[in-house]
Order: structure tokens, then sequence, then C-alpha cells
């Protein structure tokens, strides 16, 4: 995947409960500069069934609210997917 003009290595993974959420993430690692010469970080989390999920977008950031035991779960593990595989570079 092309992210800002840099090749990025991404894998995804389908998360399956009650709701199913698909997660991708991926990084080039460090590459010793800022954004000009750094690394590329990204990753993206995607409602694929009944995920009861909310997101706002601010200038500086944004916020996910979600409701339900199983929307717990499956975020936990998304999350944990998102820290494992950036990680690994």
């Amino acid at each position: 995947m092309i992210v800002d003009g840099v090749n990025v290595d991404v894998v995804e993974k389908e998360i399956v409960d009650a709701n199913i959420l698909k997660v991708k993430a991926g990084t080039t690692g460090p590459k010793g500069g800022d954004s000009g010469h750094g690394c590329r970080v990204f990753f993206s989390i995607f409602d694929e069934a009944g995920t009861d999920m909310r997101i706002s977008k601010f200038n500086s950031g944004f916020e996910v609210r979600m409701g339900g035991d199983s929307e717990l779960r499956t975020i936990i593990e998304a999350l944990e997917f998102i820290l494992d595989t950036l990680k690994k570079k």
C-alpha cells in the first residue's frame, strides 16, 4: 500500500464475534527522520457487520465510541493486532 508516496507493507485481519471488524496495519519501521524523511505508519478499523461504532474527527485528533460487550472484545483484539504489527518493525 502507498502511504504518502511511500510503499508500506500492510497486513489485515478479520475479527469475528457478535460483530465483525476488519483491521489493517503496517509501517516501514524507523527511517531516521521526521515526516519528510522518516517512517510511515498506517492503520484502519472497518465495521464489516453489526458494530456499534461512532467516530468523530477533530483538527488535532479523533474519538471512537463503541457500545456492547462484543465491541469491547473485538476492539481490544484489533488494537492488539495493530500494536503487534507496528512493533515487529
